[in-house]
């Protein structure tokens, strides 16, 4: 081993022997969430316009599988609570497109509605996601297979 790496195995273990490495431990973590949940700047409440941007985003997110991302924009981490303030039960789809004013045409209520939105901008018109325009397009749901190797995994 090299002299910096042997000082530190030695160092890491004198520490453990007299208990004080885990305590170090909880304070280096206590003083991270502190930083990173500072009080002195309070959130803001959530408003009715932040309620539907993270619905759209959440809805997006669970489409394409990203969990994790999810699970975050709504509960939180274990040591961090969440920061969006956004209801753990999602809303009502139909009350998004209500909101939104938006409009739903795809027969398939399953693709976000944040893709109809993009696809209305891009494309000027109310398209159907599955219209001939956009097929071959980004806008198209992404193939679930892309990006995985053939056992399945990651």
């Amino acid at each position: 081993l090299k002299p910096n790496i042997l000082c530190l195995t030695v160092l890491k273990d004198t520490l453990e022997k007299r208990g004080v490495l885990g305590h170090l431990k909880a304070r280096i973590r206590a003083e991270v969430f502190n930083a990173l949940n500072d009080e002195s700047e309070p959130r803001p409440p959530l408003s009715h316009e932040n309620l539907l941007i993270n619905e759209l985003i959440r809805e997006y997110l669970e489409f394409n599988k990203y969990k994790y991302t999810a699970s975050v924009l709504i509960s939180g981490l274990l040591v961090f609570p969440p920061e969006s303030g956004q209801p753990v039960v999602p809303l009502d789809r139909q009350f998004l497109i209500r909101e939104l004013n938006a409009f739903e045409e795809s027969k398939d209520n399953t693709i976000p509605l944040l893709y109809g939105i993009l696809a209305h901008f891009l494309h000027g018109a109310k398209e159907d996601l599955q219209s001939p325009s956009l097929r071959g397009s980004s806008l198209r749901p992404p193939n679930p297979h892309l990006g995985r190797h053939p056992s399945g995994r990651r």
